[in-house]
């Protein structure tokens, strides 16, 4: 009797690498005016941006924004992507400058409340009762912890799935640094577990 072996799970890396390969080779096209290499661009890598930005950013109204503020960004842009890292690596790098400038924006102008309550008004606008939204409250409480650096390597490494060298490259630091951080948060959101 001849059974055929379930196919083998793709290794998750290999699978990232490929995509990585393909959003980069969609970029170059696109640099050349493929418009449909464009659409193919931005779809491949929206959601990371909007993951990668909604981790930055402490407005969640704004990660939509902030997002088309990247894309808009990286398309005016593209001209200059030469390929020498992938598309990913370049474009979440852009989003990082865009939440920064996002940042900068708002302490410009700051917003007022003319109520009398604003913590009770704060409290009231937020979600309830949305699947996962007490754990997501809780993983923001403990990457709260951790400094700005340390949080920035773990989320880019462990939750959009970068590795350490596209993570060094988007926050324009060394590989060993990047390592460093991811291993130091690690540690710190273990021990606010226990």
């Amino acid at each position: 009797m001849i059974t055929s072996a379930p196919p083998a799970p793709a290794d998750p890396r290999s699978k990232r690498e490929s995509a990585d390969a393909s959003a980069t080779a969609w970029a170059l096209a696109a640099r050349a005016g493929d418009a449909v290499a464009v659409d193919h661009f931005v779809r491949a890598l929206h959601r990371d941006v909007l993951r990668y930005v909604s981790y930055l950013s402490a407005d969640p109204q704004a990660v939509d924004d902030l997002a088309q503020e990247t894309f808009l960004r990286a398309l005016g842009s593209l001209h200059r992507f030469e390929g020498r890292c992938s598309a990913r690596s370049w474009l979440l790098s852009i989003a990082r400058r865009a939440v920064i400038d996002g940042f900068r924006h708002a302490a410009a102008r700051p917003r007022r409340y003319d109520g009398s309550d604003w913590q009770t008004a704060a409290e009231r606008a937020q979600p309830r009762g949305v699947p996962g939204f007490d754990d997501g409250i809780a993983l923001l409480d403990l990457l709260g912890a951790l400094s700005d650096e340390r949080r920035e390597a773990f989320e880019l490494t462990q939750m959009l799935g970068l590795s350490y060298e596209e993570a060094a490259a988007v926050s324009g630091c060394p590989v060993g640094t990047v390592r460093s951080r991811v291993a130091r948060a690690r540690a710190v959101l273990m021990e606010l577990v226990v």
